[in-house]
């Protein structure tokens, strides 16, 4: 277990609920970049910024295409970074998308993108996840209520809030085809979940989240005094939001599929150490390992 201090305690025998230690965005008032002030000050309160158009029709396309390549291709439905849905046994997630795809790793290097990330993080970033995710129509499978940092924290390291991921749309996202939901003002706040790791937990938690998940009272409260936005909008469009934001999504039993390509960025000043509360490290598709900077 690494020695430094752990500011966010979970996986205990009960839940505990710490008030953040961290800021959320981590810039300078004035520091130059692509948010505006007024965008940033409703990051801080809300803990997330919708983008209408983050990407072009023609640039969807060509993002769509190679997402449907990947998930045709045998090889990569072999490959452990691939996901499958128990029910259907489809392809539900693509992890370490880009370094499978040099389309999505241009993605990642677009200034558009990083650029945000580094403005909110005030520091170079890397990739800590990307991955593609798959939720075609008819019964895919949602992902249940949980803060992304409390099994980052715990599972693979990461020391500090000091980490954002960007949603990008490469479908429409209706109010009906199992979009994005976070709670606004919940980053304030960590939960810490009850229940020891699991060794290998991340072989089920990718597909069915268990060890890492609220309590319903826990997330009646958290419901309760932030309420629930729930995020629609067009192809091309996206979501940042902060590490720490109670969010989920669920089934989509519509006709309409809803994809999109999520790339998680961590501050190299906030690289991971040894887990908090597992006893051994994620594999790096999932917690990256390499530090580089994105350039």
């Amino acid at each position: 277990m690494t020695a430094t201090t752990d500011l966010y305690p979970s996986r205990g025998p009960a839940e505990v609920s710490t008030p953040r230690q961290d800021p959320v965005v981590w810039s300078p008032p004035g520091a130059p970049g692509p948010i505006s002030v007024p965008e940033l000050q409703a990051y801080e309160r809300d803990g997330f910024l919708p983008v209408e158009q983050l990407i072009t029709d023609d640039e969807v396309a060509v993002y769509r295409q190679e997402l449907e390549r990947l998930v045709a291709d045998p090889a990569i439905r072999m490959d452990e970074r691939s996901i499958i849905e128990p029910q259907s046994k489809e392809i539900r997630s693509v992890f370490e998308v880009h370094r499978i795809s040099e389309v999505f790793a241009a993605l990642v290097r677009d200034e558009r993108v990083v650029g945000r990330a580094r403005q909110l993080l005030g520091s170079d970033v890397y990739v800590h996840q990307s991955r593609i995710n798959v939720k075609p129509g008819f019964g895919a499978s949602g992902f249940y209520w949980h803060s992304d940092f409390e099994t980052w924290h715990a599972e693979d390291g990461l020391p500090n809030m000091r980490t954002v991921s960007v949603s990008i749309a490469l479908t429409e996202n209706y109010d009906t085809n199992g979009g994005l939901m976070i709670m606004p003002g919940s980053h304030k706040t960590f939960l810490g979940c009850a229940g020891a790791t699991p060794k290998d937990n991340y072989k089920k938690s990718l597909q069915m989240q268990d060890a890492g998940t609220p309590s319903d009272e826990a997330l009646t409260s958290l419901a309760t005094r932030h309420g629930i936005r729930l995020f629609t909008g067009r192809a091309g469009s996206a979501t940042w939001f902060d590490c720490n934001c109670m969010h989920g999504s669920g089934d989509n039993i519509t006709p309409f599929p809803r994809s999109n390509v999520f790339i998680v960025f961590n501050s190299v000043e906030n690289a991971a150490v040894e887990p908090f509360a597992a006893p051994v490290r994620r594999p790096e598709f999932i917690g990256a390992r390499d530090f580089t900077p994105v350039k």
